[in-house]
């Protein structure tokens, strides 16, 4: 019971760092690859301080999960910069929003993943979460800000759902804070070619600002989040994130005053609605 709620903790703790993190797309100037370049890089670097100084964590990994984790990195440098890239075009509330439609995916993914069958209720709720998108969004042209911040932050929430998925089955064989390391390093390698020599004109406030994003919003969240996998499912873990948009719409309101329309706390609670049944009450 102990174990089980400091699992718990480590998933709740780990939303409201993400949820915080979500702002960071309004606060710096910077465009999302060099927003998420930066924030992998000094996120890659705190986790191997940690790698170093905790024995537990240093673990060996084999060549074919080296492959595997570089897979997941560049799962991770897209899904990151499609979320900042929601934000940045929208707004943070409904990027968060659209974000939360990964519960959906992992429904759907799950089974793939681990060869249970599909059920009905999935596709029910897959229209339910449909209908919410629709309603966040005046029209459908591609030209619309608020669509193209949908549009991003669905596609973030979709490969957010398989990073999901594909930790929790590697987090059992090696440590989480060796993932979340390599994984945030094979990003930030990914990401480099994109980014020079813009990355390194940075101020003294975009300095400060990326530290705290890159270390307790990434790195210490991101390794949360994954060691928090071993002790609870995906579905209850996408329950507990279905917290974020709460956290990010209310910080966003006190620190940006950044106040979500009717709309889109209209859609957002069918989109959440959705997110929390299909977590709270699993289909198998």
């Amino acid at each position: 019971m102990v174990s089980s709620a400091r699992h718990l903790l480590r998933i709740h703790l780990a939303v409201l760092l993400f949820g915080l993190a979500g702002l960071f797309g309004k606060l710096l100037s910077l465009s999302s690859v060099v927003l998420v370049f930066w924030r992998v890089v000094l996120a890659s670097l705190a986790l191997f301080a940690v790698v170093l100084v905790r024995r537990g964590a240093r673990k060996p990994v084999s060549r074919r999960t080296l492959l595997v984790l570089f897979l997941l990195g560049v799962l991770l440098a897209v899904h990151w910069t499609m979320f900042f890239q929601s934000v940045r075009v929208s707004s943070v509330a409904l990027a968060l929003i659209a974000y939360s439609t990964f519960p959906v995916f992992v429904a759907f993914l799950e089974p793939l993943c681990f060869r249970d069958r599909f059920h009905v209720v999935d596709v029910v709720r897959a229209v339910a979460a449909l209908v919410g998108v629709a309603i966040l969004t005046p029209n459908w042209n591609l030209g619309d800000r608020v669509v193209q911040g949908v549009l991003w932050g669905v596609g973030s929430g979709a490969l957010f759902a398989l990073l999901s998925l594909l930790n929790r089955k590697l987090v059992r064989e090696n440590g989480n804070w060796t993932l979340v390391f390599y994984q945030d390093l094979f990003a930030a390698a990914v990401l480099l070619p994109f980014v020079m020599p813009e990355a390194m004109a940075l101020s003294r406030t975009e300095v400060l600002l990326l530290l705290v994003l890159g270390i307790p919003c990434t790195a210490v969240a991101h390794g949360l989040f994954v060691a928090g996998l071993q002790g609870v499912s995906t579905r209850t873990a996408s329950a507990i994130a279905c917290l974020e948009p709460v956290y990010g719409m209310f910080l966003a309101l006190v620190l940006l005053q950044d106040v979500p329309s009717l709309r889109t706390l209209l859609g957002g609670a069918i989109v959440l609605g959705v997110a929390f049944h299909a977590t709270l009450r699993p289909s198998n």
